[in-house]
């Protein structure tokens, strides 16, 4: 049997997870409904804290996520389970984490400034996890799709003084008139890592709109001159490239402060609200 047909057999990738995320939701909006009915599920009540407390354990299930990646040698060791395992649980577990607060509070807005920062965190964490999960699928597949280098976004600004140092050797040695447009078209954009919007939209970061000037010069120069300048318009490009990772790739990084800092502090001060209401 092909590796597609038992790919196809076994299914995508993480529909079990699916499955039971959908299975789990439904069975908490019935628990839920069933509750209204029977008993008055208010976050006082017995009913009310089960939802509660089922929310804070998901709450903190999901966030050893975190600190798996940072205990890779010893999970690893004691075999916990796969990285894709841990992070579907962290997706489906916040999932369920929110619609259990919800639920706790009745699916009305909280009251008091103490409940109403932990509904807001709350919500902030769910929202940012589903917006952070976009953008690690979407980023990748953008810059697959549309660059030909990978790059280590550590490495980034190595990569770039090597470039900048073999493009003004090849410039010094050039023409007067591919000097000129180096020093006018080329080297500011050689000069630094360098991030912008344009990225976003056109992942060469508008190449070929660039590069007119470059092939109008090529045109006009003997082949051995031709042949330096198509040389700087390579480096030219993988520098555009390296560009693109620098943007991207920065959001991603910029994306766990918006993420991590308030899922911290939102586990913080569940774990006070646990302590509080148990020992009242």
């Amino acid at each position: 049997m092909s590796q597609a047909a038992k790919a196809s057999r076994r299914g995508t990738p993480g529909a079990g997870w699916r499955w039971v995320f959908g299975l789990a939701v439904i069975a908490c909006l019935v628990v839920y409904v069933l509750g209204v009915v029977l008993w008055e599920a208010r976050p006082g009540t017995w009913l009310g804290m089960s939802y509660g407390i089922a929310a804070a354990v998901l709450l903190f299930g999901a966030a050893l996520y975190g600190l798996r990646r940072r205990a890779m040698s010893t999970v690893s060791r004691w075999r916990l389970g796969s990285a894709a395992g841990w992070l579907r649980f962290h997706l489906y577990g916040g999932g369920l984490f929110l619609l259990l607060v919800l639920m706790h509070t009745g699916f009305r807005l909280p009251t008091g400034t103490w409940m109403w920062w932990l509904w807001l965190l709350s919500l902030w964490t769910a929202a940012s996890g589903l917006a952070g999960r976009a953008l690690q699928l979407w980023i990748p597949r953008v810059l697959a799709s549309g660059l030909s280098v990978e790059v280590n976004y550590d490495r980034i600004p190595e990569l770039v003084d090597e470039i900048r140092g073999r493009a003004e050797r090849l410039a010094s040695g050039c023409d007067r008139s591919v000097q000129r447009l180096y020093g006018r078209k080329i080297a500011p954009v050689l000069a630094a890592p360098a991030r912008s919007p344009i990225f976003f939209f056109d992942v060469t970061g508008g190449a070929r709109s660039r590069l007119k000037d470059l092939d109008y010069l090529a045109g006009l120069l003997p082949a051995d001159e031709r042949r330096k300048l198509r040389e700087i318009e390579r480096l030219y490009r993988a520098k555009l490239e390296i560009d693109a990772h620098y943007t991207l790739q920065r959001l991603l990084r910029a994306w766990l402060w918006i993420h991590v800092p308030p899922s911290l502090v939102l586990a913080a001060l569940v774990l006070l609200h646990v302590l509080t209401v148990s020992y009242y």
